[in-house]
């Protein structure tokens, strides 16, 4: 179990390189906010999403909790799942070598999905109805997150202050982010405590182990993060303070819903398509070389993480 959850907070912390930088981006590239000092706003608002909302409505934890079928031998199910973790390692650390927001959300339940394809030795290991709400996120998130940024591109006023409303922002989308990211982390946490200890989902996580997940997570955010805000607010598109806030609004309106619901849903797409959404529509534009490059690594996540936590597993099983 030692080696299980070390191998887990290094996911959590990988997720701080490729996935909680898009919550402060805007933010940090307009100039509103220094680097670490938006690090440290991140950490407490992560924490306070975490907090809150697997407390209150864990629907997104239930969700990756039931993702796959590791029913069977605890000890080689247990083995499967560790596996994958180890795969979404290498995945993710791929992505943060060639600075891509890759979805680590999606890179998760590829991932464990494919170990338990791989325990199982059938694709009747895969939970059908969970994954419906995976996919239905994936379009939520790229078709709502877009149409939103532009539409709160055109709907915010034109005043020349937005400092102020972009650190509400970067805020608001570190503590979705937490509700959203920090949920599926300790699912899988609990998937693999359930595996050793027996037994159902345990109760409402320690608030101990909520600030470590946060924690985790602002490290690799200010270790590496900076590389990711880089590509979305500087090689993709620059947005000014206004279009940076109207992004944060248009990810936070698809994110929360999302959430309140249960349905896992990629905080780098909703941003992304955000940004992009409001680059458009604000006549800032993107390079659309630069968002291609994203838009390939997104779809290769899916098939390509669940086949690196099938091999690994495999190979673990064999």
């Amino acid at each position: 179990m030692f080696l299980f959850s070390l191998l887990l907070l290094a996911v959590v912390l990988v997720n701080g390189w490729t996935d909680a930088p898009n919550a402060i981006a805007t933010a940090v590239s307009s100039g509103v906010l220094p680097f670490r000092r938006a690090v440290a706003l991140s950490a407490l608002c992560n924490f306070l999403g975490v907090w809150l909302f697997s407390s209150l409505s864990p629907l997104v934890m239930d969700t990756v909790y039931e993702i796959a079928d590791f029913g069977g031998n605890p000890f080689t199910a247990f083995s499967a799942l560790t596996a994958a973790l180890i795969a979404i390692l290498l995945w993710a650390t791929l992505a943060w070598i060639f600075g891509i927001p890759t979805s680590e959300s999606h890179a998760l339940v590829a991932g464990v999905t494919g170990a338990a394809v791989a325990l199982q030795g059938s694709l009747s290991a895969i939970h059908w109805f969970a994954w419906g709400k995976v996919l239905f996120g994936l379009l939520l998130s790229l078709t709502v997150g877009f149409l939103l940024g532009g539409l709160w591109t055109r709907l915010l006023p034109r005043r020349n202050n937005y400092a102020l409303p972009q650190i509400l922002g970067a805020g608001l989308m570190s503590f979705l982010h937490g509700a959203q990211d920090g949920q599926k982390f300790l699912g899988i946490l609990f998937l693999g405590f359930t595996l050793t200890q027996g037994g159902g989902r345990p109760p409402i996580p320690p608030l101990w182990l909520i600030a470590l997940v946060s924690l985790t997570m602002a490290l690799g955010t200010l270790l590496s993060g900076r590389r990711i805000i880089d590509t979305l607010c500087e090689k993709m598109t620059v947005l000014p303070p206004r279009e940076g806030f109207a992004a944060d609004l248009g990810a936070g309106f698809c994110l929360l819903p999302a959430t309140l619901f249960g349905f896992p849903l990629s905080t780098t797409h909703a941003k992304t398509a955000a940004i992009l959404g409001a680059g458009m529509v604000s006549g800032q534009g993107a390079d659309l070389r630069v968002a291609n490059q994203i838009g390939a690594v997104w779809l290769l996540t899916f098939p390509g993480c669940f086949l690196m936590g099938y091999g690994v597993a495999h190979l673990v099983l064999t």
